[in-house]
């Protein structure tokens, strides 16, 4: 008997202690979301400075995504050519497909006889009548063409080699012609490759520096706070008021500054992309799956750039009240 009120009176004390912590806590936030409201100023340039860290943030994260799959899409339409001999039969032209189709950097291959070829060629310059002229007068036969898909463009090793060890893929290759391995399509892509890093970087660089400012100013803006409010957090200290009382306030006050903000740079971010995405999509830049990854996670995209600005207020804020309170 003596047992259970004991364990009654421990329950009963635990539901006390967990009642004022939650209480608490309710008078933290009411006190935090106040603060917010106190001085309109303050409250205004803080969260546009945040607003602007977040929204960098948004657009670096997105276009780094967008160059991402451009590239991917550039890369995946790129083909290395190997030419063989004009007058190579069908049955050779297969024996040296399924040599290349042996090499694992091979994901595809697409064999264009010399008729195709020729007829090919003649649709993509129907409009030049000279160069048609000079085609139907020609004597000399379109090779054969084996447009292959590869895994890496920047890696050719294996094909090098298969062209030059090969005995088969030598006998029948046309010593006329070297082959392509995309030749000036592939230094295109070096260079978007190039680009797309050099932004990737500038990205990174500028939101760091956009974090750091945003968190400088939260720092200040609650260093303020602090001092406007220094005889009141005076008086708290002399009644015993526990650190994290103290504290909480001004966590609050900077995540509220990172919560509206977080929903500000949201939606400037997902409406400029949307009106420039008819651009870009003229342009030949991949935005299809970055518009639907983001519209399909529109609420965890959201959710994410509340967190991240509710990280900065709170790193903001742990840093000034323990520099400016000394708790």
């Amino acid at each position: 008997m003596a047992k259970t009120k004991k364990k009654d009176a421990k329950a009963l004390s635990q539901q006390k202690r967990h009642r004022r912590q939650w209480i608490t806590f309710l008078r933290m936030c009411r006190y935090g979301v106040n603060n917010f409201t106190r001085n309109a100023w303050l409250t205004i340039a803080a969260t546009a400075v945040m607003t602007i860290t977040l929204f960098v943030v948004f657009a670096s994260v997105v276009s780094q995504n967008v160059m991402s799959n451009t590239l991917q899409t550039v890369r995946e339409s790129v083909s290395m050519s190997i030419y063989l001999k004009n007058d190579t039969t069908q049955e050779e032209a297969n024996e040296v497909v399924a040599e290349v189709k042996k090499l694992s950097s091979v994901t595809d291959v697409a064999v264009q006889t010399p008729d195709q070829a020729r007829e090919n060629f003649i649709q993509d310059n129907k409009a030049d009548n000279s160069t048609l002229d000079a085609v139907k007068e020609a004597t000399n036969k379109f090779p054969w063409t084996l447009k292959i898909q590869v895994v890496d463009i920047n890696d050719t090793s294996q094909l090098a080699s298969l062209v030059k060890d090969n005995e088969t893929v030598k006998a029948a290759i046309d010593p006329d012609r070297d082959p392509s391995f995309a030749g000036q399509r592939r230094e295109a892509i070096e260079k978007i490759a190039g680009t797309a890093a050099f932004a990737q970087q500038v990205g990174i660089i500028i939101s760091v520096v956009f974090v750091a400012i945003s968190t400088l100013i939260i720092f200040n803006t609650i260093r303020m706070a602090i001092f406007n409010r220094r005889e009141e957090i005076q008086m708290m200290k002399l009644i015993g008021a526990e650190r994290s009382f103290i504290r909480g306030p001004f966590i609050v006050e900077a995540v509220v500054y990172g919560f509206f903000a977080a929903i500000i740079a949201s939606a400037i971010g997902f409406g400029l992309f949307i009106l420039a995405e008819p651009a870009l999509q003229d342009a030949g830049v991949a935005v299809a799956e970055t518009q639907s990854l983001l519209t399909i996670y529109a609420g965890f995209v959201l959710l994410g750039m509340i967190i991240v600005g509710a990280i900065i207020g709170i790193i903001s804020s742990l840093l000034a009240t323990r520099r400016y309170l000394k708790l």
